[in-house]
């Protein structure tokens, strides 16, 4: 599946991704929606909470400074909110540290 971008910083992305979320999600019915930070994440983070689908939002693993965009735009509306990396808790507090992706 080819997504548009930046889904996060382009309005009209944005609405196209959100369409192609709400056709894929409708389809696929999936137990649950993961992310590991992709800005495409927002609209199908969008759609499954709608459709009452579980989401789960895992924070990239080399931002320890700084919150990422697509972080505080998904962490309001995500069921599980994860990070890898125990400085990353100061910046999330109430996350969960699940430890390095590989």
């Amino acid at each position: 599946m080819w997504a548009h971008h930046p889904t996060t910083r382009n309005l009209p992305n944005a609405a196209r991704n959100l369409r192609l979320a709400w056709r894929v999600l409708r389809g696929e019915r999936p137990d649950v929606v993961v992310s590991d930070g992709a800005g495409i994440a927002l609209p199908f983070f969008m759609v499954a909470r709608a459709l009452k689908i579980p989401t789960a939002y895992i924070e990239v693993y080399d931002r320890l400074d700084s919150r990422t965009l697509t972080a505080r735009l998904c962490r309001p509306i995500t069921n599980l909110f994860c990070v890898q990396r125990p400085e990353q808790l100061r910046l999330y507090p109430r996350s969960h540290l699940i430890g390095a992706l590989l």
